[in-house]
């Protein structure tokens, strides 16, 4: 029950941090994965807004860390060898930890 909480606990802080709250619109997504669903690798491209102090997080379906990025790029490519199949979720934070941006993608092989 613990895992599901967490994993509905990150859609809707997703959704909330992602819209103009002046609007209630969705803002675009500052990071694109890809591709969905993954194989052998999964990208991860900045849309706008790129910064060097963000971080960002993946998490398996049972809510463990398994990589935590500090050095960001324009551009991030991850062998996915080491992963299971699966769902898995990202989290783009900045400095201070915040969730800027929460988001999944899901490996097959």
């Amino acid at each position: 029950m613990y895992i599901l909480i967490l994993l509905i606990g990150i859609t809707f802080t997703s959704f909330a941090q992602n819209t103009n709250p002046a609007q209630g619109e969705p803002i675009a997504k500052l990071i694109k994965p890809y591709p969905i669903p993954a194989t052998t690798v999964i990208n991860f491209d900045f849309q706008y807004g790129y910064n060097k102090t963000f971080s960002l997080q993946i998490y398996n379906f049972m809510g463990k860390k398994i990589i935590d990025i500090t050095q960001m790029l324009p551009r991030i490519s991850m062998s996915l060898e080491e992963f299971y199949r699966g769902i898995y979720v990202y989290q783009l934070r900045d400095k201070e930890g915040k969730i800027i941006e929460s988001g999944k993608f899901q490996v097959v092989k």
